[in-house]
């Protein structure tokens, strides 16, 4: 079983206290953002795009710069991951087939599926300025701080 590193570990307890007892989705993905926003260094893009049909994910709840509102399953890395239902660590976005160029300065994106019972219904998408920012540390503990988020929503009041 993977572990997480100290400051993941960290991150987890601080969503869990901030997440305790409420269950509203648009509040709970508004903190994730937020708190990966403000304690990942080298990130300039954290947030989630929701499933609103069969193939199609909108923007949701983000910290950063404006970014695109829709995106087709299979289309760019967050459509490749609603696909697959897989994260997916990208190094470089520009060799990869098909990225969608939201914001000219987004390098390197981790993009974790958020899956519950099964079922797809968004994903979690950071971005870097830095090429190769994420590691595998940070593809499993961010893994971990969707796992929690995942505890505490209530993904139904989304419909």
């Amino acid at each position: 079983m993977n572990q997480l590193n100290h400051s993941y570990n960290l991150l987890v307890k601080q969503l869990d206290s901030l997440l305790c007892g409420v269950s509203n989705p648009m509040t709970n993905l508004s903190q994730f953002s937020a708190l990966i926003f403000n304690h990942l260094e080298g990130v300039n893009w954290a947030g989630f795009y929701l499933v609103v049909s069969k193939n199609l994910l909108q923007l949701g709840p983000f910290q950063g710069q404006v970014a695109c509102t829709q995106i087709p399953f299979g289309r760019g890395v967050c459509g490749a991951v609603a696909k697959s239902k897989k994260s997916l660590v990208v190094a470089n976005v520009h060799e990869y087939e098909g990225h969608i160029a939201c914001d000219a300065k987004s390098n390197a994106e981790l993009v974790v599926p958020l899956l519950v019972e099964g079922q797809l219904v968004g994903v979690c998408d950071i971005d870097s300025p830095n090429l190769g920012r994420f590691t595998q540390a940070d593809l499993i503990g961010i893994e971990a701080l969707v796992d929690c988020l995942i505890k505490h929503t209530d993904f139904s009041l989304l419909k």
